[in-house]
């Protein structure tokens, strides 16, 4: 394949590239801290072989799977070069319906190919409810993993930077996709913008990769000093660990990206976003001194965790302090949802 293109920043390293099929992907995913791509992974799913014939043909294979349902389907203006973000106010510069499959594809084929063109996005759709046979058809055997497979369809798009508590691995269907990636702890250097108010459920970078503002975002320099960058092919698969930072451009006038979704830890653990929400609700804006004694017992219970903790309490009073179980996570929603409900 040709090299890749780095985007706007041509100092950004490259993903590393290994090389792996069955049960060696297992392994490379249980043992990855940092992301890696694979080239080919995919290259004999039956959507790729249609979308290398045409896009019209990608989209009537998607259209012979798909259950006869609403979609929802994101659309931009003509003028926003497929960036799809906020406004001007911090709404949305995309609007959102629902529409049949076949509905949204015509609008596309009808589209394709002009230069003013509306931006068209269905984000994380899910395969098993939304089609039949499409996940059969075209997935990775992740083993003993349940992942939620999803499959994000479109024209030219721009996504912001944005992270997923679960690991992510990408599967590129139709077109190319260039990703933009940056470690966990870079969120301070990206400017985040507000966690309940964001375009699609994550909270998002404010920087403009296209046209980056460093004098409102300074720090925004050391962030690229640590990021990585990949372009994808159809066939290729980029996996993306858990927090990991990720910038996503479809390049091509049509997309098909398929993703699989899954956490490590067990599934009746709650959301660690959730844990943060409710702190800022609760902690952030108590008096300084007191956040600094909650700070304090975060770090014997949460953070530090360690042996004094527990060791003065009978092993079988310790309820919750004890390694968690999915009977005494139960314990701990229903508690929390009785305290949320008063």
């Amino acid at each position: 394949m040709a090299e890749a293109d780095p985007g706007p920043f041509g100092g950004l390293a490259p993903i590393s590239e290994v090389a792996a099929t069955g049960t060696e992907l297992d392994a490379l995913l249980r043992a990855a801290r940092k992301p890696f791509v694979v080239r080919g992974l995919v290259a004999d799913w039956p959507l790729i072989a249609a979308g290398k014939r045409s896009n019209r043909e990608a989209r009537d294979y998607m259209l012979g799977k798909a259950r006869d349902r609403p979609f929802v389907v994101s659309v931009g203006s003509p003028n926003d070069g497929g960036r799809l973000f906020y406004d001007d106010r911090m709404g949305m510069n995309f609007r959102s319906g629902r529409a049949r499959l076949r509905e949204i594809f015509d609008g596309i084929d009808a589209a394709e190919g002009k230069p003013d063109a509306a931006s068209v996005y269905l984000a994380s759709i899910d395969m098993h409810d939304f089609f039949s046979g499409l996940y059969e058809e075209n997935h990775v055997d992740l083993g003993t993993r349940e992942p939620i497979s999803s499959i994000w369809i479109g024209t030219r798009t721009r996504i912001a930077a944005h992270n997923d508590f679960p690991a992510n691995l990408a599967c590129c269907a139709v077109g190319r996709r260039r990703f933009t990636l940056f470690p966990p702890d870079q969120f301070d250097n990206l400017y985040i913008g507000p966690i309940d108010n964001t375009p699609a459920g994550r909270a998002v970078s404010m920087v403009d990769f296209h046209d980056p503002d460093f004098a409102a975002h300074p720090r925004f320099r050391e962030a690229l000093r640590h990021g990585l960058f990949t372009e994808l092919e159809p066939g290729d698969a980029l996996h993306i660990p858990s927090m990991w930072w990720h910038h996503v451009e479809a390049l091509s006038g049509f997309n098909a990206l398929v993703n699989f979704w899954w956490r490590e830890s067990p599934r009746w653990m709650g959301q660690p976003q959730d844990a943060l929400n409710h702190a800022i609700l609760s902690v952030r804006d108590l008096p300084d001194d007191e956040k600094r004694l909650w700070r304090m017992l975060f770090d014997h219970y949460v953070f530090g965790n360690g042996e004094n903790v527990t060791a003065h309490i009978p092993e079988e009073a310790r309820s919750i302090l004890g390694p968690l179980t999915a009977e005494s996570a139960g314990r701990i929603r229903a508690f929390l949802l009785r305290s949320l409900s008063q």
